[in-house]
């Protein structure tokens, strides 16, 4: 049964939170401000608050505030691992298992350097410490020589995944190669650190190890990892797909994480290996999901930021008592123990990274970052205290470890990173993840694609296939349009497939309108219904995590502004659309590369992610870009200051900035640009006239959503030009609830 805590017990708790998280705080934010990590700050919040400082202050207020009862142990410990825990699900979330697996090689052997030179470095210096160091075998023969260098060896060989992950994050330094390469190296860390912690801690309480046990945990480990990725991802994909299907906000999938968390630490605590590791699984678990709401990470780092991961930080230095090494023998053991730790894991790290063909920039940032140790080192301390094999003395110099070892890893990392940039490869993944991550609409989310299985799918792949990054998924919406057994059999996507090549595709198929039917009324009714319920299908699968919706249109069709189902999905859904009307006169499904592009500019939103689309596929095809702004002119004047290399438009400055920022940001994809602002009798007839003169066979354009009497309306200039222009179109409309920015632009492109 729960017994409550004493009301005096319950103040010194709250008061003991207070004081942690206000000085963590602080001192963080101090430490922030010259450059260096918050964690640093963290730790000599705890340090300060300790024995060390704060006991030898005041010695009664000391008392007073951490008074030694277990309850309230217990309960500020209790929260200092639900801080390491979620400060392991974020790690989880930004940890890249493709990039890992392409560095593998780099990572295998870094974590195996990194273990091996330094455990034998702690074990020589275990058998060289003086007798002064060891406990009094409370259990067992604890305070056997060899199991006290073991327990010393290993106190100095793991590194912290979680202190890793926080100096990272705060360097902005995750995404590096050598980042994600010491996360891996981290968790490998952390996972052998603990195996190995039950196999000395079974040698010191019965003089032996129990392989059976063993056996199990390392079992039951390799079990649970193959379950959290296959059983575990679908049960967490069908969670967080059914969340977003009801329109559940980002609570909905803030649930789904946290029991992810919960349960897979309390299986790995079962197995025997710390639920802190369950929950770095979680994270990454939850991260591949692509039904994962993105806001979910930034609410779990703001709580674990701001009050979890100082409290357990503070928590760790508050365990260190620098008043026991107090004689000069005590002091330079103390030295050793440090130096041995610091040197032997940078030697390790950096051999490890040279093997396996790294730079020795990388190598010494790979020593600099897994010198981090933290919550297992404390852990290992306070086992090897309670079983008699270290006594206070040795207890002190080793939690002592990962305070200065943090220290000395934040400041070195960050002045060995000082105006490294990486490698060409590396520098050019990481701008392209700048780009994307700034982009309106062509991100590496996964986009939909609904098929109606003719050539209007078919131009519309072609032109998702050169937009967006290889990387992002592609679901095939296919919709049956036969009747009878036909809407019941398997429509065949091959050529979707075979114009999507190398991308990964999802295939779903819905049931469409019958063509079949005899009574005209009747079959117009049922079309219109079916369209409105097809649409309506698509929306709700838009929610599931999509970044976008493309879709084909045909040429030509009957009632509506491009289709049925089309009309009514710009005005349900919540996603931005990208609409692609095939060329006219074309005798093949697919059209040929696009090989001359006009791109109208205008300042809007809808126009900026429209240039996203032309300028990936410029760089993807090599396409000449026209990036044109088109201004109505006197009725009757013909076309003026056709496109030219001069770059002299005669225009003001509003318009000059627009054609300067488009044509930067397309020399920015290595595109070829011409810019010109063009006048004539209306927009529209600006835009064909122009793209039939320089035979552009690719129009691409931003259009702002309307309603106008319970029908879409893009605008006099977008629709005009669906309908007069020859060549290829593809028109970006952006929900209602993300294109404020175009209701409240001025866009001339619009104007009728």
């Amino acid at each position: 049964m729960l017994i409550p805590i004493e009301e005096h017990a319950l103040l010194i708790f709250w008061v003991q939170l207070l004081v942690l998280v206000g000085l963590a705080r602080f001192l963080g934010a101090l430490m922030r401000r010259v450059g260096l990590p918050s964690v640093i700050g963290e730790l000599g919040a705890g340090l300060v608050l300790g024995p060390s400082v704060f006991g030898k202050l005041w010695p009664h207020g000391f008392e007073e505030f951490l008074p030694g009862d277990e309850a309230g142990s217990a309960a500020l410990l209790a929260i200092s691992w639900v801080g390491v825990a979620l400060l392991l699900v974020v790690t989880g979330f930004e940890t890249d298992l493709a990039l890992i697996t392409k560095l593998g090689r780099a990572a295998i052997l870094v974590t195996a350097f990194s273990l091996v030179v330094p455990f034998f470095g702690g074990l020589g210096v275990g058998y060289l410490l003086p007798d002064g160091f060891l406990g009094l075998g409370l259990e067992g023969d604890g305070g056997n020589r060899t199991t006290f260098a073991l327990f010393v060896a290993l106190a100095l060989s793991v590194s912290s995944l979680a202190v890793i992950a926080k100096i990272l994050s705060e360097l902005g330094l995750m995404r590096r190669d050598f980042g994600q390469i010491t996360v891996a190296a981290g968790m490998a860390n952390d996972v052998a650190g603990w195996v190995l912690l039950a196999i000395f801690a079974g040698l010191a309480s019965s003089g032996g190890f129990d392989v059976v046990a063993l056996g199990k945990t390392l079992g039951g480990l390799a079990l649970f990892t193959a379950l959290a990725f296959t059983v575990g991802q679908r049960v967490v994909d069908n969670s967080l797909r059914n969340f977003l299907r009801s329109g559940s906000d980002v609570t909905g999938a803030l649930t789904v994480a946290v029991l992810t968390m919960l349960l897979f630490g309390v299986v790995t605590q079962y197995l025997g290996v710390e639920a802190v590791l369950g929950a770095f699984v979680a994270g990454v678990v939850l991260n591949r999901s692509r039904f994962q709401n993105p806001e979910v990470l930034h609410h779990l780092e703001s709580l674990t930021s701001v009050f979890f991961a100082p409290v357990f930080f503070a928590t760790a230095g508050l365990r260190v008592d620098l008043g026991l090494l107090n004689n000069s023998e005590a002091l330079l053991w103390a030295a050793v123990v440090l130096a041995i730790a610091l040197i032997a894991k940078f030697v390790g790290a950096y051999t490890g990274a040279i093997a396996a063909g790294q730079s020795k920039r990388a190598g010494t940032a790979l020593g600099a970052g897994l010198n981090a140790r933290g919550a297992l080192e404390i852990v290992i301390a306070t086992v090897a205290l309670g079983l008699g094999v270290f006594n206070d003395t040795a207890y002190t110099v080793i939690v002592l470890v990962p305070m200065v070892t943090t220290v000395v890893a934040s400041v070195s990392l960050r002045y060995v990173v000082r105006d490294w940039l990486g490698s060409e490869d590396e520098q050019e993944r990481l701008e392209r993840e700048e780009a994307l991550a700034r982009n309106l609409v062509v991100k590496a989310d996964r986009i939909l694609l609904p098929s109606m299985s003719g050539p209007a799918s078919i131009a519309a792949a072609q032109v998702l296939q050169f937009s967006w990054p290889p990387e992002a998924p592609v679901s095939v919406m296919s919709v049956a349009t036969g009747a009878g057994d036909a809407q019941s059999s398997e429509v065949d996507i091959t050529v979707l497939r075979n114009v999507l090549y190398e991308r990964s595709i999802e295939h779903r198929q819905i049931s469409g309108p019958s063509s079949s039917g005899s009574n005209s009324v009747k079959s117009i009714s049922a079309k219109s219904v079916s369209a409105k319920s097809i649409a309506a299908e698509i929306a709700a699968e838009a929610k599931l995590g999509y970044g976008a919706i493309v879709v084909g249109v045909a040429v030509d069709h009957d009632g509506g502004l491009l289709s049925p189902m089309v009309d009514e999905l710009l005005q349900t859904t919540t996603v931005p659309v990208i609409i692609v009307r095939r060329a006219r006169n074309i005798d093949r499904p697919l059209p040929g590369a696009f090989t001359r592009a006009l791109v109208p500019v205008t300042g809007t939103a809808s126009s900026k992610a429209a240039q996203e689309i032309a300028f990936s596929i410029s760089e993807d095809l090599g396409t000449e870009l026209l990036l044109s702004h088109v201004v109505p002119a006197q009725p009757g004047l013909p076309l003026k200051n056709l496109f030219s290399r001069s770059d002299e438009p005669d225009s003001d400055d509003v318009t000059d900035r627009l054609i300067e920022a488009a044509r930067v940001a397309a020399k920015g994809h290595g595109a070829s640009v011409q810019t010109s602002v063009i006048s004539s009798a209306t927009i529209a007839d600006g835009i064909v006239r122009t793209a039939d003169r320089q035979e552009a066979d690719l129009v691409v354009l931003g259009a702002t959503l309307r309603s106008v009497d319970g029908r879409p309306f893009l605008g006099q200039t977008v629709e005009s030009v669906l309908e007069q222009c020859d060549a290829t179109v593809v028109v970006v409309t952006m929900p209602r609830d993300r294109s404020g920015d175009d209701s409240q632009s001025v866009s001339l492109a619009t104007k009728s």
